[in-house]
């Protein structure tokens, strides 16, 4: 993307698109009407920074939030990171 772009990509469409390309490799990724991806038809994830809270996944089965900027997870916080080791 930054190879590509004449201006700085979005940080929030990078974080995304790493996410979606570690775990496409081997799941099913559809569209959540609440969060930015559920993942085999029963797992949601809410891709952000360091400051996302979890009210975007409040009261969803099986949700989790997958920050950027975080050393290690916490509860349903997830760093993006680790989604790395994925592929």
């Amino acid at each position: 993307m930054y190879v590509l772009s004449s201006f700085s990509p979005n940080r929030g469409n990078v974080r995304e698109t790493f996410f979606a390309n570690q775990i496409g490799y081997k799941h099913k990724i559809s569209l959540h009407e609440k969060t930015d991806f559920l993942v085999d038809y029963t797992y949601a994830f809410e891709i952000g920074g360091k400051d996302k809270f979890k009210k975007q996944i409040t009261g969803i089965e099986n949700a989790y939030i997958v920050l950027d900027e975080i050393e290690y997870g916490y509860q349903n916080k997830i760093p993006i990171w680790l989604f790395g080791f994925l592929y």
